[in-house]
């Protein structure tokens, strides 16, 4: 289990000033240590200063508790060193000392100049003592010994500890960036993932959106006619049976048509791709990325309308789309103005859908009503509008009672706004009902 930077935190707890309960153990042993040298080198400073040996012990053991602050105030604890080495004594609250001064965050011309002072101080000492050594005889070496042997011991009391500090304290602060960089890093790749959970959720909902376009826009025109031409068929049934047949026969190949976009489409929703092979299991279905459903959904959709192998419904196709509404009993038109050419796939199929859907809603909401369709091929784009005159009985509902969901109008302004394009839908002041659309002819 990884552990973040915020945890490693919140586990750093320790009595006072320490971090934690082990460092303050460590130190504590370290202190009593220390006083216990202290103590027992006190005995002899006790007596070459003429002072009572339990008061050098009583301040040697004061003197070497001091090293417990260390952590808090390291350079009281070095100062304390350096006033007691006269004394010869706090050897090891010396190293110590110098030590976590060095491994703090204290600037380093403030550790410098205490660890000079501090080897300076055990340099005198010692060229002291040992030419007190050589003139009483008491040591074997001789006067030319004694710089050498100073300036060794200063530098061996000093440096080590000094270096040991400087390394794990820098040691420590690369630790700590890393950590802080991993948190941030962290926090980025949280923040990363609920970004992308927001963004599949997104494309699912556009996919959703999508498809349910596609199904409507497919299936509701051939789907409406179909209830048209069944509601004509019940009404001449017995008047003219001549045209009840031709009636039935529209209704049969409007059903048929119908079936076989829906096969289409559901086939596309189990597969993922309009060519891949049937899925067998839901496991592998669930695996079928949403996307790749939504754009063989909408690719389907296009070959369904079109013809058999074709690339989906174009500007083309209005005049036949015109005929099966003309077929159901509406009175419709077209008139096309500027040249015509070959647009973008996308532009050519979204206007037919528009002129689809606008037809459709006529079905629904004027049955009988006379409808102009209007096509400007201009410059830099195409316009179109799907005008309907009044019904023959005002407020007059189609005989089949075609139902709506009210999504057909959002589908198209949805379609439209998609190629950059600008769509328009309301009453007209005669009554009717107007559907205006311009689309660019880029897309």
């Amino acid at each position: 289990m990884t552990t973040t930077g915020e945890d490693h935190t919140v586990a750093l707890e320790g009595p006072w000033w320490w971090a934690r309960w082990r460092s303050a153990v460590l130190d504590g042993g370290l202190a009593l240590v220390s006083a216990v040298e202290c103590a027992i080198e006190g005995v002899p400073f006790a007596r070459d200063a003429g002072l009572p040996v339990p008061a050098g012990v009583v301040f040697g053991l004061f003197a070497g508790a001091v090293l417990l602050l260390r952590r808090k105030w390291p350079i009281t604890v070095v100062l304390v060193s350096i006033a007691i080495t006269p004394a010869e004594m706090g050897y090891l609250m010396g190293l110590v000392g110098l030590y976590t001064l060095a491994a703090s965050e204290l600037p380093r011309r403030i550790t410098g100049a205490l660890a000079a002072m501090s080897m300076l101080g055990v340099l005198i000492v010692t060229y002291v003592r040992a030419h007190q050594g050589v003139v009483r005889g008491d040591v074997a070496f001789g006067e030319w010994a004694v710089p050498f042997l100073s300036l060794t011991t200063s530098l061996g009391m000093t440096a080590p500890p000094v270096l040991l500090g400087l390394y794990v304290g820098a040691r420590r602060r690369l630790m700590e960036s890393l950590r802080e960089r991993a948190d941030s890093l962290e926090r980025e790749l949280q923040l990363l993932a609920e970004r992308a959970e927001e963004r599949a959720e997104w494309a699912r909902n556009e996919e959703r959106t999508r498809i349910a376009r596609e199904m409507h826009d497919v299936v509701a025109h051939r789907v409406s006619l179909m209830v048209v031409h069944a509601a004509a068929l019940q009404a001449v049934a017995r008047k003219d049976p001549e045209k009840a047949a031709r009636n039935a026969a529209l209704v049969g190949d409007m059903g048929r048509q119908a079936l076989t976009e829906l096969r289409e489409m559901l086939g596309v929703l189990r597969t993922g791709e309009g060519s891949a092979p049937r899925v067998q299991s839901m496991q592998s279905m669930q695996s079928v990325p949403l996307a790749a459903v939504g754009a063989a959904a909408a690719a389907a959709a296009s070959r369904a309308v079109g013809d058999e192998g074709g690339e989906g419904p174009c500007l083309a196709d209005l005049d036949e789309l015109l005929g099966q509404s003309a077929a159901a009993g509406m009175a419709v038109d077209l008139s096309v103005d500027g040249d015509a050419r070959v647009y973008a796939p996308e532009v050519e199929q979204t206007t037919y859908r528009v002129v689809q859907e606008a037809l459709t809603n006529v079905h629904k909401h004027a049955a009988g009503a006379k409808t102009h369709v209007r096509l400007a091929h201009r410059s830099s784009e195409i316009a179109m509008q799907v005008e309907n005159e009044p019904p023959p009985e005002p407020e007059a509902a189609s005989d089949a009672r075609l139902p709506s969901g009210g999504n057909g109008l959002v589908g198209m302004k949805e379609r439209v706004s998609a190629l950059g394009g600008v769509f328009v839908s309301g009453p007209t002041d005669a009554g009717g009902f107007r559907v205006s659309a311009v689309i660019p002819a880029d897309g």
